[in-house]
C-alpha cells in the first residue's frame, strides 16, 4: 500500500512539473537528491565503522564485561525464571551494557546469543517465554546515556553543538524503557499470572 502511495505521489508530481513547465527541475532535484543521499549513506557507513571498532577495543579491553557485571544484579530482579548463572544473563548483560554506551553494532550480536540462550531454557519452542518478551522490550526501548551515532551524525552534518542531545536523548530513553517495563510487568502480570 504504501508503495502505492509513493508511486503516486511521484507521478502526480512529474505531471504537475509537466503542467507548469518546470519538467527541468524535476531533473536536477533528483539528480541532486541523489547525490545527497549517496553521500550521507556513504558518511553513516564510516561512521558505523569507527563505532564498531571502537565497540571491538572496549570489549577487548574488558569495559564492556566489567560493566556488565554491574548491570547483572538488576537482571535477576527483571528475569526471576531464569537460574542463577545462567549464560543468558551474562549476554543480556553485555548487549545492555553496549546499549547503554550507545555501542549499537556491538549489542546486536549479544542480543542475539541472549535470544538463542533464553530459548534454551523454553520448553515450548514455539512459544516465546516472558523473559524473551521482557528482554525484547528492553531493547526496543534501548536506554543510551550516550548516542554516539546520532551525534556523530549531528557533526557530518554540520551542527553547531552536535553532543547537546545527551541530556534530552538519555532522558528520553530512560523514561522509554521505564515504560516498557511498567507496561511488560502489567501485562505479564494480567495475561500469564506471573510476578
Amino acid at each position: 500500500m504504501v508503495s502505492i502511495i509513493w508511486a503516486v505521489l511521484i507521478i502526480s508530481g512529474i505531471f504537475w512539473a509537466g503542467l507548469s513547465g518546470n519538467v527541468d527541475l524535476v531533473t536536477t532535484t533528483i539528480f541532486s537528491q541523489a547525490t545527497r543521499g549517496l553521500t550521507a549513506g556513504l558518511e553513516l557507513i564510516a561512521i558505523t565503522a569507527v563505532w564498531f571498532g571502537v565497540s571491538r577495543v572496549a570489549e577487548k579491553a574488558g569495559l564492556l564485561t566489567g560493566l556488565a557485571r554491574l548491570v547483572t544484579p538488576l537482571l535477576r530482579a527483571l528475569f526471576p525464571s531464569i537460574p542463577p548463572g545462567h549464560p543468558s544473563l551474562g549476554s543480556m548483560a553485555m548487549n545492555l551494557t553496549a546499549n547503554l554506551l550507545g555501542l549499537a553494532d556491538a549489542a546486536t550480536p549479544f542480543g542475539l546469543k541472549a535470544m538463542n540462550q533464553l530459548q534454551e531454557l523454553n520448553r515450548q519452542p514455539d512459544t516465546t517465554t516472558p523473559a524473551m518478551i521482557t528482554f525484547l522490550v528492553m531493547n526496543s526501548a534501548c536506554v543510551t546515556l550516550v548516542p554516539a551515532t546520532a551525534i556523530a551524525l549531528r557533526a557530518s552534518a554540520g551542527a553547531a553543538e552536535p553532543s547537546v542531545i545527551i541530556l534530552p536523548a538519555a532522558l528520553a530513553s530512560v523514561i522509554a524503557t521505564a515504560t516498557v517495563l511498567v507496561a511488560d510487568r502489567l501485562l505479564r502480570r494480567r495475561l500469564f499470572g506471573l510476578r
